[in-house]
Order: structure tokens, then C-alpha cells, then sequence
């Protein structure tokens, strides 16, 4: 997800420490699965140790593997095989995802933080091309992907306003007319999901009202022909969404 949208209310007290530190055990084991294959320099494709394998050397029961690859198959990192084993995911993406996949972590806050950092610059750029670029059917595109963002915010629907803010960042990437660019923006989104679907518990926090208003400024660049305004605009809601993940992060661990 990228600016999700659990956002508390006001006078509620944050959750004492030992709320925030609990993190369910198939969440933990996702994470060691990850973080064994980069070990093991395992490519895509290749064989992983089995579910019992893994429970040993985790130190975790089979049910609890068994959760943790059903999350890690529904991201893309992992494939079940049935009577054949577990694969790491093969590499479809156009850019090499798999090498991506092979050494990202998504609870690894400085990794994290380094996806942040290289969204950033994709954005800048495909928003300050789609500034000179977009067609007025790709205006209207991304037009109605910021409102559909908008009216999930204002009924509460998280589904909605996420679906809207996919499509509005990738309809802004497919307005640079670069192809290169939008296989890189789809590629980090789908990383910044694993993050947040693992690490966050599928939100964080509530950023949603400003990103709403942001989205409606990079639209207003883009729509105005102004490549640099338009760049900004997205730096500054970058920059802003990373301040979200930052918050949240510190209310988990910190309380």
C-alpha cells in the first residue's frame, strides 16, 4: 500500500509498548523466510528447503510455515508446487524483478528507506515527463484515479482509496510514455506492498487526507504543462509518505 489510511482518533491513547511490539508469529517467520533465501542465494525458480525444513531450522511450528508462505505466494516471492516442493518466484518483470525480490527485505527498515529514496526519483521524473507528455485521455485517467483516491477517504474505504492511488500513480507513469519508467514504478510498488502487507499489517498511518490533497496538486502540474511544479508536487508527496511509514514505524516499536 502506499498511503493507507488507519488513522486514529483524536484523544485515543497510542497502544501501550507491548501492543505495539507484538507482531504475529506467521508475520515473523514470513520475514526469516525472506531473509533465509537471500542467504542461501537462492535465484528464481530454484528449489527452497521444504515446510518441515523450514519449521527446523526456524524453530517453528508447520502451521505457522504454512501461513507465512501462503502471505509470502499471494506477494509474488514465493511458489508452491503441489507434490513438487516450494520455488522461489519466477521472474516475469520486465526490469528483472526477481533480483529486486532477491535481496529486499520488507521489514529491513533501511531497505525500506532506500525504496523510498529510489521511488522518489522515478516519480519526480515520470511526473515531470507526463507533464509534457499526457494525452487528454490520460489526464482524465489519472483526473478520476485522484478522485476515486478522494472518495475513499471521505467514505472510509480503504479498498477504494487504494485502488484509486495505484491507479493514479501508475496512470502518471504510463503518461511519461516511457515504458521503462512504468515497469520501475509498478516493480516498487509491489515491493512497498510486501512492506506494508508484512511489516505494517497491510496499513500505516493517517496521511490519507493530505496524500488526497497532493495527488490533486501533481494532477493540477501535469494538467498545467508544467514539468517542474509537476516534479516537486511528487517529491513532496514522497517525501511526505515516507514521513508516514516513519511515524508508524515508531509507534509499533516505541508505542
Amino acid at each position: 500500500m502506499d498511503e493507507t489510511r488507519a488513522a486514529g482518533e483524536p484523544g485515543i491513547d497510542p497502544p501501550a509498548p507491548q501492543e505495539a511490539a507484538y507482531r504475529p508469529g506467521y508475520e515473523r517467520i514470513a520475514e526469516e523466510i525472506l531473509r533465509l533465501i537471500a542467504e542461501l542465494r537462492l535465484q528464481a525458480g530454484e528449489r527452497m528447503p521444504t515446510e518441515n525444513e523450514l519449521a527446523t531450522r526456524l524453530g517453528a511450528s508447520r502451521t505457522v510455515v504454512r501461513e507465512a508462505i501462503k502471505i509470502l505466494s499471494a506477494l509474488g516471492r514465493v511458489r508452491a508446487q503441489k507434490g513438487r516442493g516450494l520455488y522461489v518466484a519466477d521472474d516475469e518483470g520486465m526490469l528483472g524483478s526477481a533480483r529486486w525480490s532477491g535481496f529486499f527485505l520488507p521489514t529491513d527498515l533501511d531497505h525500506v528507506y532506500m525504496l523510498f529514496e529510489f521511488r522518489r526519483v522515478q516519480e519526480m521524473t515520470a511526473s515531470r515527463l507526463a507533464a509534457t507528455r499526457a494525452t487528454p485521455v490520460e489526464l482524465r485517467s489519472i483526473e478520476a484515479a485522484a478522485e476515486t483516491c478522494r472518495q475513499g477517504h471521505v467514505t472510509g474505504e480503504a479498498a477504494l482509496f487504494d485502488r484509486g492511488d495505484e491507479d493514479f500513480h501508475l496512470g502518471i507513469a504510463a503518461a511519461s510514455h516511457n515504458q521503462f519508467l512504468l515497469a520501475a514504478v509498478r516493480e516498487v510498488r509491489r515491493l512497498q506492498h510486501q512492506s506494508s502487507t508484512i511489516g505494517l499489517h497491510g496499513t500505516v498511518g493517517g496521511h490519507a487526507a493530505e496524500a488526497v490533497e497532493e495527488h490533486a496538486a501533481i494532477y493540477e502540474a501535469i494538467r498545467d504543462g508544467d514539468p517542474e511544479a509537476a516534479a516537486q508536487a511528487a517529491a513532496v508527496h514522497l517525501d511526505n509518505t515516507l514521513e508516514d511509514y516513519r511515524r508508524e514505524i515508531q509507534r509499533r516499536v516505541f508505542g
